[in-house]
């Protein structure tokens, strides 16, 4: 009976892709796969399994195996390629029933077995496909984040000039040709770990376009902000994951992603402190000027607050903070005095003592703008507060 089928496996090649095709709407598709491709992965299927009941021997499933990496490569489902496996399977018993019925040695107690032992060859088929479909998508998504990477390390580089090719890159990365785009730069505290999981999946669930690279010491990422809340949404996906992030000012070019990494990665080095934030480049502007450059700030701190980082550290500690709350209050003692729990005297008689240290009146403009300059360096620089 097997044999009698395998002399006419290409017409049963040919009405098992053509039911598929009719049945599963993705195999409709002759763009996705190719009638004739079809065809020949239902013939050589056919093949090995009616080979496997001519001989009684183990069914050879690399066909399936074929079959389950190809079907991954042109992104047809899993779901689909299993349900057409099964109209395949569904197609050949029936031919292999109505076969019977010109062969009288074949009773009812063979075809109830060989009911049987077919469904379990589709259990093994099934397995193979999904398994080399499982495979082979995996090591597609491998190649296409390793491509995508690429390409957005090419845009942070500068490497992309050509506009044809920053479009190009632009349409293959899902991002708009055009602006406004802003980039992001946090810190990893661990080489090979993400301080923003998942940030481009959440952030395209609101409508915010992204793409993502993920370096040693950071992970960087240029946004589209064409969404009329994307800046918004951004800030809070960002807060929300609790690292340390800089923010570039809004640009419109492309051209421009290199420039806007380096304002990004100034504005992380301008945060404050140790614990997470985020940081937008013009928030202040004073802070990107100190970041970037780190040994003049250090000297800034040393000429301005010297005298005071010489005080033992507890004193040196009061002062500084009074000071701090001072700016923060607009210079005004009473709100400086209400955020200290202390008497405003107690504030003015500080304030009187870092003037008398640096040199420095407070009431001189000029003087006051080096006091909370070299205030904020030291934020941004604070080992050289660490003697005493």
């Amino acid at each position: 009976m097997s044999a009698a089928l395998q002399g006419r496996l290409p017409e049963l090649g040919e009405r098992m892709a053509r039911r598929i095709r009719a049945e599963v709407e993705s195999y409709a598709d002759e763009s996705l796969i190719p009638f004739a491709s079809l065809r020949e992965s239902c013939t050589a299927n056919a093949d090995q399994l009616l080979g496997r009941f001519a001989l009684d021997a183990e069914p050879d499933v690399r066909p399936a195996d074929q079959t389950g990496r190809l079907r991954a490569e042109q992104g047809v489902p899993l779901a689909d390629t299993l349900h057409a496996y099964r109209i395949g399977f569904e197609y050949l018993w029936a031919q292999m029933v109505d076969e019977a019925q010109r062969h009288p040695g074949v009773t009812d107690a063979h075809l109830v077995a060989g009911s049987s032992e077919i469904w379990a060859q589709f259990g093994r088929y099934a397995e193979a496909v999904a398994a080399a479909y499982r495979e082979a998508s995996a090591e597609l998504a491998l190649q296409r984040e390793a491509r995508r990477s690429a390409l957005v390390e090419a845009l942070f580089t500068g490497a992309l000039a050509d506009r044809t090719t920053l479009w190009e890159t632009a349409r293959q990365l899902g991002l708009p040709e055009r602006g406004p785009y802003a980039v992001v730069a946090a810190s990893v505290p661990d080489p090979g770990g993400e301080s923003l999981p998942g940030i481009e999946a959440d952030l395209r669930q609101t409508g915010v376009l992204s793409a993502w690279r993920l370096l040693p010491g950071e992970q960087i990422g240029l946004l589209s902000l064409a969404h009329p809340d994307a800046e918004a949404l951004t800030r809070r996906a960002l807060r929300h994951r609790q690292a340390r992030v800089g923010v570039s000012p809004r640009f419109d070019s492309l051209r421009d992603t290199p420039q806007a990494l380096r304002f990004a990665r100034l504005a992380l080095a301008g945060l404050p402190g140790d614990g997470p934030g985020v940081a937008r480049f013009d928030d202040s502007p004073l802070a990107m000027l100190v970041a970037a450059a780190p040994a003049e700030a250090a000297r800034l701190v040393e000429v301005v607050l010297g005298p005071v980082l010489e005080l033992p550290a507890p004193e040196r500690a009061r002062l500084l903070q009074t000071l701090g709350h001072w700016f923060t209050a607009g210079g005004v003692a009473a709100e400086t005095a209400n955020q200290l729990f202390i008497h405003p005297n107690t504030v003015r008689y500080r304030l009187r003592r870092i003037e008398k240290l640096t040199g420095r009146s407070l009431a001189d403009p000029a003087a006051l703008a080096d006091l909370g300059s070299a205030l904020h360096a030291l934020r941004l620089v604070p080992r050289s507060a660490s003697r005493g």
